[in-house]
């Protein structure tokens, strides 16, 4: 018994004891889930820290620039420098070259502009001087007034200084003159352009262009006066010409894809292009002569009937003679009227323009021919196809145009139907 209950008491009491010491050694675990930083690299070579730029095309210049550089140290290092170099250094050249034509682009058009705007300045204001002269002779003759007189004869006097002036430089004609420089340099723009987008350029197409430029600045020149302007009235009808004597043949870019020959295997096509050069001499260019000489001869008599009648009337004027000074006066306003009003001096250009292009396409079509290398030709599909588009027409127009003029050589007679049918 005794036993029992102390065994009893010893359990009870260890149960106690370890129930408050588990109520004192109470935890409390908690866990704070802390996010991860991310990893800095941090490179001991400095970077070009690239600033957000508004100029896009400075931009991309400067990195043009120096992937070029890039590529010719690369080249450098590897041995490769002289051939990538020079290329470079080519096309770098014919950027500056269609920098330049761009620029004259811009040129003759702002001139040309203003030159339209001298046409019709000068036109209105000489009008409006002649016939004010004729009404106040007109006026003061019948009452004897002498300042009306004097101030008609004034006004005459100025009016043949500005005709004789204005009909010297021919503003019409200046403005047209700029017109067809605008054009033709931007087809200059355009060919050098493609150049550099479809192939390597050579130094030929350098040299090329560059005698382009300057044939287009001695044919369509800025100065008024001068020896280099161009003449106004010259002796006989003379065709623009805006290209260089020289001419460059270059190996023709991708033959290797043609047919046989370089596309003249046959001389069907070379036939075919001699005998619209025939028609181009015969009909074209010389229906454009007669025309411009004809324009040229009733631009001349007008321009000097027109100061020589305002002359006439301030003469008349002071000479108490107001009837022939207003007759002459109004009629020296028709002929200024008639003469820059009708643009005579444009009419002329455009005709002397449509003769140049009518020569060109000739000798281009010649020098191509007469190439004895076919090699060095331009391939004969694609020059057959550049003239039949230059002309207006399709393949089988210029086919049938050559094969009339063959037929009509043969028989004696001449070919009624034009080459062109833009112009």
């Amino acid at each position: 018994m005794f036993s029992t209950s102390t065994s009893s008491s010893s359990s009870s009491s260890s149960s106690s004891s370890s129930c408050c010491c588990s109520s004192r050694r109470f935890n409390v675990n908690a866990a704070i889930s802390v996010p991860k930083l991310p990893r800095i690299r941090f490179s001991t070579s400095p970077k070009t820290i690239r600033l957000p730029s508004r100029d896009l095309g400075f931009e991309n210049i400067v990195l043009t620039r120096r992937t070029l550089v890039e590529d010719q140290q690369t080249n450098e290092e590897g041995g490769s420098c002289s051939s990538t170099s020079m290329e470079v250094m080519i096309r770098a050249r014919l950027y500056a070259v269609l920098e330049a034509v761009c620029d004259r682009v811009e040129m003759h058009k702002n001139i040309g502009e203003q030159r339209d705007n001298w046409n019709t300045l000068l036109l209105n204001s000489i009008n409006m001087i002649t016939l004010t002269a004729a009404t106040m002779a007109g006026v003061g003759g019948g009452a004897s007034l002498l300042a009306l007189k004097l101030s008609a004869a004034l006004l005459f006097t100025a009016a043949t200084g500005m005709m004789v002036v204005v009909n010297k430089i021919q503003p019409s004609q200046l403005a047209e003159e700029q017109r067809n420089a605008v054009r033709l340099f931007k087809q200059l723009q355009r060919e050098i352009e493609t150049v550099l987008t479809i192939r390597i350029p050579c130094e030929e197409d350098v040299e090329e262009a560059m005698e382009k430029v300057l044939a287009l600045d001695r044919a369509y020149p800025f100065p008024l006066l001068g020896n280099k302007m161009i003449e106004k009235f010259p002796k006989k009808f003379e065709s623009a010409i805006w290209w260089p004597s020289k001419r460059f043949q270059r190996a023709n870019i991708g033959r290797e894809m043609t047919k046989q020959n370089n596309g003249w295997s046959d001389q069907e096509v070379e036939m075919e292009m001699r005998e619209v050069v025939q028609v181009l001499k015969t009909k074209d260019r010389e229906d454009y002569e007669r025309l411009g000489n004809l324009i040229l001869k009733t631009n001349k008599f007008l321009a000097i009937s027109g100061p020589l009648l305002t002359g006439i009337a301030a003469i008349g004027s002071c000479a108490g003679s107001p009837s022939w000074a207003a007759a002459a006066g109004a009629l020296a306003t028709v002929v200024n009227t008639f003469e820059h009003g009708g643009q005579l001096g444009m009419v002329l250009e455009m005709y002397r323009n449509c003769a140049g292009f009518f020569m060109l396409l000739e000798e281009s079509i010649e020098s191509t021919v007469d190439e004895s290398e076919v090699e060095k030709r331009e391939n004969g599909e694609m020059f057959e196809m550049k003239v039949a588009l230059k002309l207006g027409r399709s393949l089988s127009e210029l086919r049938d145009l050559a094969r009339k003029s063959s037929y009509s050589r043969i028989e004696g007679t001449q070919v009624e139907e034009f080459a062109s049918k833009l112009f």
